[in-house]
């Protein structure tokens, strides 16, 4: 799906300052590293950046800090990840801390890759963006 030009450019920046958690993640994730998938990090789909996305299985992996444990933010993510579901994408929210565990970053990656074997088929083309949808112009980091 295009995004528009101004999330394009957020997502270059995004790119550049990924959280420790985020690049932590990454590591795990990048080069088919996790059962062949192939996930792009700080991925724009439509008016939203995606921290991870693997679009053979349109699985997205969200990595949550503690600025996800807000109402404002909870009600944000719970419209995107709508908005997002009626793509067709599957969203995936991880905890921040969990990924910078040892032991749990292994549960999280074979959660991962159990979600991506049951992620849906590909979404009907014709998708449209939301009334209003969008990640904020220069805070909202997720």
């Amino acid at each position: 799906m295009r995004a528009p030009d101004k999330t394009v450019s957020r997502a270059r920046q995004l790119r550049r300052r990924m959280s420790l958690p985020e690049v932590v993640l990454w590591q795990a994730l990048r080069k088919g590293r996790l059962a062949g998938l192939r996930f792009r990090r700080q991925h724009p789909f439509g008016p939203y950046i995606l921290d991870f996305y693997c679009a053979a299985t349109r699985l997205a992996v969200e990595v949550d800090g503690l600025v996800h444990d807000t109402q404002s933010a909870s009600n944000h993510d719970a419209r995107r990840d709508a908005w997002l579901a009626q793509q067709g994408v599957t969203v995936l929210r991880v905890r921040a801390g969990d990924v910078l565990q040892d032991e749990r970053l292994e549960e999280l990656l074979r959660g991962i890759e159990t979600a991506a074997a049951v992620a849906p088929p590909p979404a009907p083309s014709g998708c449209h963006l939301p009334r209003g949808a969008g990640e904020e112009p220069t805070g909202g980091r997720s």
